[in-house]
């Protein structure tokens, strides 16, 4: 619902359980609050502004601006940085006018959240504009009827006569005065999305990434919470953002002591050039308050992702089971070999057999042939049309992997078009896993990705494909634009990709898309409006897993988590674990395989084919289900468990990490179950109230060895 008291200018928007409260004073913009839902009534007696223009420290400094700006002695943090034609950047925003209406718009060459019917969604749009420069902005508000999440973009118009630069484009939200912890997530390859909880200082704290992608590095999240919040109790304020460049997350704590959050595009590699009459759609960003801990986020994320943010015939099915044969071969393989892989994924229940890179070109390593996306014959003779035959007489689906943003220097399409790839002229060219990136900003080059993999999507039965991108930017610019609009490459890279991902997928609604990136290095908002799903990581070891895992819960659904079995030693670690343990962590997302199957021992291909029938009979709950996590996989403690829960079961994992001497019986209590209903575990002989597995909890041995794992299945009697 939005409530608009004009008399007193009071915009009021509430969510199902928070309430966000906008007030305009002396045409000025404020903020006045954002938290657990309150009643709709006048907030400006509660309101205390203080300074003065007579004061030391002006009163700009001390407003709760909605949009702060360079105006009037204000010092903080910018959500809106425009230099003029004057060369200064003081930009003096003022209300002009407003609209509310159901539904929502899409945003221009943008992936945005949505709303499938108008009555599920209600928006605010505010004008404001700097009288002096004609900087015309309108703020973009919907509240969702199903949803805590409030959803914010900001669109700038120039009206003036001359044209304008944009340096800063973000979402500001105020936070009330207290003492608060941030919670971020932090990793690199491979190590992606771990937990990280530290105090909030008195200053600006701020994650980034100026990598051309949102990055292994940092994610697009940050949250703010109170000291004591656990995982089912505390305040929890979070932001991400539905872009998957380069992006900047901050907190900003001013002179009063009352956190700024940020979210938006990053300030150090953005410019944008605005000549009279052109306008500029920032990216969307996501906003959510939960009183009930960290869980309490997680429970409005999840759902608003899966229903708001993902698309397509693949939103709401059950994901497939699939065998990928990227660890088990790498690029030594021929057809025979894959369809002896399959053959075995078909003997145990899989789903999907796909083929990972070396299929085109003469792509035998990782040094070449990127951009020629044509079917190596000598590997796979007759293509991908007699290959996905033989895949699917086994009745299996078939997928491939590609990697279309890239460009190796020995390839056939480089050699053609050297001017392709984002470079700067009398420089070095700095390769990364001997490639190098295409220059998605021209439309030249988005035309030749849309018809090269379009081609390959109609050369066979292909119902699956691996959207791989495995370096960043180094020299991220684009030669065809002016040298004032060099710094545009990078958003308009994005821009360049969203227009391909568009096209592609909305031409092939039957395939289900994987986003991929290194692994992890893209695993945002932007990337799951195109493809459900994210390949977690590269990192296939079962106790790196829990922690990735276990960090990317925080704010995206298992439903978006691939997770794969893969050997032991395994390939990025050299850790040995257990089979049974690797196929319970990968219960955790969407389950398979990455392995060469033919190489299993038979007692290798039960423990298979029995994980492979339990996924089926609960991936509903485990892919469309509540998921809450019981025990923090932090260090010392040797343990993890999470929970998936829908109206007739529960799933309940439990993992141990290192086991220690004299370890003693423990016990697992369950979470959010109802206190009177009748809970049963068959194969554990455990048959009791869910208040009694909540209060009492589960009786857990004392593991004996390093990586034991288990997994309950309740059924509601």
């Amino acid at each position: 619902m939005i409530f608009f008291d004009q008399q007193r200018m009071v915009f009021h928007l509430q969510g199902p359980s928070y309430s966000y409260v906008l007030g305009v004073r002396d045409g000025v913009l404020l903020h006045l609050y954002w938290g657990k839902k309150i009643p709709v009534e006048n907030p400006w007696p509660l309101m205390a502004f203080q300074g003065d223009a007579a004061s030391f420290d002006l009163a700009f400094s001390r407003l709760p601006l909605e949009v702060p700006t360079q105006e009037r002695g204000y010092f903080g943090g910018r959500a809106l940085g425009i230099i003029n034609s004057q060369g200064d950047d003081v930009v003096s925003l003022r209300y002009q006018d407003c609209r509310i209406f159901s539904g929502k718009r899409p945003l221009s060459g943008l992936p945005a959240s949505y709303a499938e019917r108008e009555e599920d969604a209600r928006t605010l749009e505010i004008d404001m504009k700097d009288q002096l420069t004609g900087a015309c902005i309108t703020l973009s508000y919907t509240v969702f009827r199903d949803a805590d999440v409030l959803a914010r973009s900001m669109y700038i118009l120039n009206e003036g006569d001359d044209p304008l630069l944009l340096s800063d484009v973000q979402a500001a939200a105020r936070l009330p005065l207290d003492d608060y912890e941030i919670i971020h997530l932090k990793g690199a390859w491979a190590r992606e999305r771990h937990v990280k909880r530290i105090p909030m200082a008195q200053a600006t704290f701020t994650i980034s990434s100026r990598r051309g992608a949102s990055g292994h590095e940092n994610n697009p999240f940050l949250a703010l919470v109170k000291p004591h919040t656990t995982e089912d109790q505390g305040d929890v304020y979070a932001m991400t953002h539905v872009y998957s460049g380069s992006f900047s997350a901050s907190v900003d704590v001013g002179i009063d002591g009352a956190p700024l959050m940020m979210m938006g595009l990053c300030p150090d590699v953005f410019r944008w050039k605005l000549a009279p009459g052109e306008g500029f759609q920032g990216p969307e960003a996501l906003l959510c308050f939960a009183p009930d801990g960290l869980n309490g986020l997680s429970h409005r994320m999840h759902p608003f992702i899966r229903r708001h943010i993902c698309r397509g015939q693949w939103r709401d099915q059950p994901r497939p089971i699939l065998i990928n044969n990227w660890e088990g071969t790498y690029f030594d393989f021929n057809a025979d070999k894959l369809v002896a892989i399959a053959e075995q994924g078909a003997r145990i229940g899989c789903e999907l057999f796909v083929m990972d890179d070396g299929w085109f070109g003469k792509r035998n390593d990782d040094r070449s042939s990127l951009g020629d996306w044509v079917v190596n014959e000598e590997k796979l003779p007759g293509g991908l049309k007699a290959l996905g035959e033989r895949i699917t007489a086994l009745g299996m689906r078939f997928g491939i992997w590609v990697e279309p943003e890239m460009i190796s220097p020995d390839s056939d399409l480089y050699r053609a078009h050297p001017d392709w790839c984002l470079h700067v002229e009398g420089r070095d060219r700095t390769p990364a896993r001997n490639q190098l990136i295409l220059d998605m900003s021209r439309k030249d080059v988005q035309d030749y990705v849309i018809g090269a993999i379009c081609g390959v999507l109609r050369d066979g039965p292909i119902s699956y494909v691996k959207w791989d991108m495995n370096r960043n930017m180094a020299e991220g610019f684009s030669p065809l634009l002016p040298p004032e609009r060099r710094m545009e490459t990078q958003h308009r890279y994005m821009l360049g990709l969203y227009r391909v991902l568009e096209e592609i997928t909305s031409s092939f609604p039957h395939v289900l898309f994987e986003s991929c990136s290194g692994g992890g290095g893209r695993f945002d908002c932007g990337m799951l409006h195109y493809m459900p799903q994210t390949w977690t990581s590269d990192d296939t070891d079962a106790s790196e897993r829990i922690h990735i895992q276990y960090g990317t819960s925080l704010i995206y659904p298992c439903s978006a988590m691939g997770a794969h079995v893969s050997a032991v030693p395994n390939h990025q670690t050299g850790r040995i674990t257990p089979f049974l343990t690797r196929c319970n962590v990968a219960m955790g997302g969407n389950f398979g395989f990455e392995l060469d199957l033919t190489k299993l021992t038979e007692q290798e291909l039960a423990w298979a084919k029995e994980a492979v029938e339990n996924v089926k009979k609960y991936r509903h709950t485990m892919q469309q289900g509540v998921y809450t996590r019981l025990i923090a996989p932090a260090p010392g403690k040797g343990r993890a468990a999470w929970q998936f829960q829908d109206e007739k079961r529960v799933i309940v994992c439990v993992y141990q990490d290192r086991s220690f001497p004299n370890a003693q019986p423990w016990r697992l209590r369950l979470s959010g179950l109802e206190e009177d209903a009748v809970y049963e575990d068959q194969a554990h002989h455990i048959r009791c109230s869910g208040g009694a597995l909540m209060e009492m909890g589960i009786p857990m041995p004392a593991p004996w060895q390093d990586f034991e794992s288990w997994v309950y299945c309740f059924e509601k009697v």
